[in-house]
């Protein structure tokens, strides 16, 4: 053995044989009985986007290949499948990046032009991706790799959404969404970041009342006032119309009394613009006012704007206030509000809340179930403070929109007859009578002329017999074909593998898409199967950067993970990962981490060369696999109480990992091989050195480099094979 570990040397050789032997690939034994056969250990790895190489923080990958490592040697039929996730809005975001630099945008290609650009740049992207997971000893099953946007995948998303729909739990509606008029498209209530402001709050005069307002340019759609019902300043006026002064001139208004109104917010006055405001929304429905649309998908103000039309809104902002201040209409204005205002989490601009037709999924039904699934205890939280998290988000869930008018992704397989579109026709399908407020017209109306297939266009119109048929611009929200993943890529990937992986063991993923991804495949895997998707959710914190700041590429601190595995070894970084860290705490990045665990390593090495150069050359000495046969053999004082020392390591790392304590186990692995292994066993060891002594070396070793091998795979299999021993190191038994 060479003086120095040298993990250049090591890596790629060593895990290009893994895969050439398959040993990633689990092993079903059909013949053996039920009582024989192991409970299969799966686990599909959250797939990353497509559309970048992989990051630092997806080096805590870790997490499930050291799960999947120690289920392999418990004997266990292991699974990790791998895939890549399309990331419909995201990777649609950075290829315009890329158009950018070379002076175009997406408007200047048709839509299946820039779909294939994009899908070209996406298989040439996923090359890297797994590249770099190869490189950090990831022992996943390429064999069953899948991607979002494979053609088996896709027909299942559309049979789910065909399902959902037939049952009722899909409609068409006109609501408000967040929309983004930069990247031009939709999103859910989670993909929203709040950003607290300091804005003017205006004071303006409403006829006979004074409300205060942050938005006076959505004044022309305003199409009510509301007052709370126990405010007696307004008792007087509710249910009356008033007559107010715009700088368009005078209008009639109603004042209604709703609940929602803060008496203690300005005046107590509030306006109610249905079509910009999520709150007005709702108050409107509850009141029958009306909807006008006055600002754009593009960001400007319209033609009931006035004067004002074609003026984007910060302009028209500022333009109306002088107006109105020169009529006399600003009583007064407050500079220091504080407010929370949405933003695009990617281009970072304010979002508009606007009127648009979409396609939602109402949750409150697939909730209950998945809420009962987690507190029958079907499903359980690692750590278990996230449980808290998922059931307050079900419990307070909202309809969930799942149309973004992007080209990148899954299109959705629906089709609106042109002769249909604009009658209002009584639908057989209850989902198309979907509670939207009180207006009934609308209720009748939003799904007139649509028709949804499992993927296939329609022949005809179902009601009318026309042919004009025109399909549906927008994609899925990704979330929605990722909601699908666990069933999706097992009932796809091999014959049989849905029957005998599902439902999967472990969902581990970061803590931060809980919401996103974790909530939502519980409620369709359950819609759509029957069966929760997973046993047990383990949540691992945020990586950042040293500083302990959230790594982003904006801010130029992102740091490529094979950059720090050519410096330390992957093993160092694997292990440094789940040292020292709480599992589930977010955690900086520590390059003296990665040197102590570098040394790490290179201590393992010195022990192995050690006991390469002490080994006993009698031919009736047989390296003892457990403990047990160990203790048999043991004649010397000081070697018995190593053996029971590592009998009791062996109990403490199975249970550490069983209850995915993976700082635990690491942390008592490294001190027990460093400074009871190495520096006091070896150190006396070396004083008596004789056959029995070095047999009994030989044996703690390799249990050692076995408890070992899931955290630091290269250099344990490195040594294994150094000396000597047969077959693979990740291929033997868990001691015992």
């Amino acid at each position: 053995m060479d003086k120095v570990y040298n993990h250049k040397g090591v890596e790629e050789k060593l895990y290009q044989q893994w895969e050439k032997a398959g040993y990633f690939t689990p092993k079903i034994d059909p013949s053996a009985s039920s009582g024989q056969e192991r409970k299969p250990f799966t686990i599909i790895l959250p797939p990353p986007n497509a559309n970048a190489p992989l990051h630092f923080g997806h080096a805590m990958y870790v997490v499930e290949d050291i799960l999947i490592r120690y289920h392999r040697m418990k004997g266990d039929p292991t699974l990790w499948l791998p895939g890549a996730d399309h990331a419909g809005f995201e990777t649609q975001f950075v290829f315009e990046k890329q158009l950018e630099k070379k002076g175009k945008s997406r408007f200047d290609y048709d839509r299946a032009t820039l779909y294939q650009m994009i899908w070209d740049y996406v298989q040439e992207n996923r090359k890297g991706m797994e590249n770099q997971l190869r490189r950090l000893g990831f022992s996943l099953d390429w064999t069953r790799t899948k991607f979002t946007l494979d053609k088996d995948i896709v027909q299942i998303v559309h049979k789910t959404f065909k399902k959902m729909y037939d049952g009722g739990l899909i409609y068409r509606g006109e609501r408000l969404v967040n929309y983004c008029t930069h990247c031009g498209t939709s999103f859910s209530d989670l993909e929203v970041v709040y950003e607290e402001r300091q804005d003017p709050l205006y004071y303006i005069k409403y006829g006979p009342l004074v409300l205060a307002t942050t938005r006076p340019e959505t004044k022309f759609g305003d199409t009510g006032i509301a007052v709370n019902p126990k405010d007696k300043r307004y008792q007087k006026l509710v249910g009356k119309e008033v007559e107010i002064e715009t700088v368009l001139g005078k209008a009639i208004i109603r004042v209604v009394a709703d609940d929602a109104v803060d008496p203690e917010f300005g005046t107590g006055v509030v306006k109610i613009t249905p079509s910009h405001d999520f709150n007005d929304f709702e108050i409107a429905q509850r009141h029958n006012l009306s909807m006008k649309q006055v600002i754009g998908f593009d960001g400007k103000m319209n033609e009931h704007a006035g004067k004002f039309a074609g003026m984007y809104v910060g302009q028209a902002r500022k333009v109306i206030i002088e107006e109105m201040q020169q009529k006399g209409l600003i009583e007064k204005i407050d500079d220091k509000y504080i407010h929370r205002i949405g933003l695009c989490y990617k281009c970072k601009n304010v979002l508009e809340p606007l009127p648009l037709e979409q396609w939602f999924v109402r949750m409150e039904p697939l909730a209950k179930r998945a809420i009962e699934v987690v507190k029958k205890g079907k499903i359980k939280f690692y750590p278990q403070r996230h449980e808290k998290t998922y059931l307050n988000f079900l419990e307070n869930i909202r309809d969930w929109n799942i149309s973004r008018q992007i080209v990148w992704g899954i299109r959705i397989p629906a089709w609106r007859c042109q002769k249909c579109k604009n009658q209002k026709l009584k639908s057989k399908n209850t989902n198309q009578n979907a509670k939207i407020g009180n207006n009934e017209e609308m209720e009748q109306s939003t799904n007139n002329g649509w028709v949804v297939t499992d993927g296939t266009k329609p022949e005809k119109c179902p009601n009318c017999g026309s042919a004009q048929l025109e399909q549906d611009e927008d994609t899925f929200d990704t979330w929605f074909s990722s909601a699908q993943w666990p069933f999706a890529t097992l009932q796809t990937a091999k014959e049989g593998d849905f029957g005998t992986f599902y439902p999967t063991t472990v969902l581990e993923t970061m803590y931060d898409i809980l919401l996103f991804w974790v909530a939502r495949m519980v409620m369709v895997g359950l819609y759509v199967t029957g069966e929760i998707p997973f046993q047990n959710v383990v949540l691992h914190g945020m990586v950042k950067d040293p500083l302990g700041k959230k790594m982003s590429k904006s801010k130029g601190n992102v740091v490529d993970p094979l950059e720090i595995v050519e410096q330390y070894g992957a093993d160092a970084v694997r292990f440094a990962l789940v040292y020292g860290t709480a599992f589930g705490n977010d955690q900086s990045l520590s390059y003296p981490k990665l040197e102590a665990m570098r040394k790490f390593t290179n201590k393992l090495w010195n022990m192995g060369r050690f006991i390469a150069m002490k080994r006993i050359q009698n031919s009736k000495f047989k390296i003892q696999n457990s403990v047990q046969e160990i203790l048999e053999i043991a004649t010397h004082k000081n070697d018995k109480t190593m053996v029971k020392r590592t009998q009791k390591l062996i109990k403490e790392i199975t249970e550490y990992l069983d209850g995915y304590q993976f700082n635990y186990a690491a942390e008592r692995l490294y001190d027990f091989v460093w400074h009871e292994f190495a520096d006091k066993y070896i150190e006396d060891v070396k004083k008596r050195i004789d056959d029995n002594s070095s047999l009994i070396l030989n044996s703690l070793f390799i249990i050692l480099l076995k408890l070992l091998h899931p955290f630091t795979p290269f250099v344990t299999e490195e040594i294994y094979q150094q000396l000597k021993f047969e077959g693979s190191l990740m291929m033997q038994p868990w001691p015992k």
